[in-house]
């Protein structure tokens, strides 16, 4: 990681992620002053955070896409996610009594990083109910995309998984959703093998569940769905 200097581009990077962007301005200002952090230009394919490791920081994304994978029980690596900048990650972690990383964090491309220290953070969630309320909403946030990746995890069988994400992609009163991953990139993300979740689509297809449309967009036959499976538990 190579330490490079703040401008006012990253300025308004900064500004723009959720915790920040619904602000004040003059609060903004403030915290700007108050915040201590470090940005750093960091190469592609480099791992910023190993599972295990301490929080010591408030991690923000500015530029660039991380993937984050956990290494399970049996030693297998598995993608949990990809986060997209401008964004902060891992903010439950800051406070837990507990605050070693679950995952580890690697750069799928050229990135900027910014990272402020623990104690300015703190004094400034104490001194400002706005900021707070904000770094609350993004740990539930945090917290929710977890659970419902674990959601996802936890199933048997490759349908299901393939069933519990693309209904948990669904938009409210929607059948169709649109696959932002590649292939190779779902496999991974439901950890399963490419040809085996090719395979799954096509008996899916065939059976008359989904229909694949234009433009990676999946159609779901809903109806076919609740009759065929239980399903309260993809809800």
């Amino acid at each position: 990681m190579k330490s490079i200097p703040y401008n006012d581009y990253y300025e308004s990077k900064l500004l723009s992620i959720p915790l920040f962007k619904d602000l004040p301005v003059n609060l903004k200002c403030e915290i700007i002053k108050k915040l201590h952090f470090k940005l750093y230009e960091i190469d592609k394919d480099t791992i910023i955070i190993e599972q295990g490791s301490t929080c010591c920081y408030l991690y923000i994304l500015l530029e660039g896409i991380l993937e984050v994978n956990i290494i399970d029980a049996n030693g297998n690596e598995v993608l949990i996610e990809h986060i997209e900048a401008p964004r902060t990650f891992a903010t439950p972690h800051l406070f837990q009594r507990d605050n070693r990383f679950p995952a580890t964090f690697k750069t799928l491309n050229k990135s900027v990083l910014l990272t402020a220290t623990k104690d300015s953070t703190f004094e400034l969630l104490s001194k400002y109910p706005e900021m707070l309320k904000s770094f609350f909403c993004i740990s539930g946030n945090c917290n929710a995309c977890t659970t419902s990746r674990l959601d996802v995890l936890s199933r048997k069988t490759i349908r299901e998984r393939v069933l519990v994400y693309l209904i948990k992609k669904l938009k409210k009163d929607s059948s169709t959703i649109k696959i932002t991953h590649t292939i190779t990139q779902l496999a991974e993300y439901l950890n399963v093998t490419r040809p085996a979740l090719s395979t799954e689509f096509n008996k899916m297809e065939k059976e008359g569940i989904i229909r694949r449309k234009g433009n990676n967009h999946i159609e779901l036959n809903l109806k076919m769905i609740r009759n065929l499976y239980n399903y309260c538990l993809f809800e």
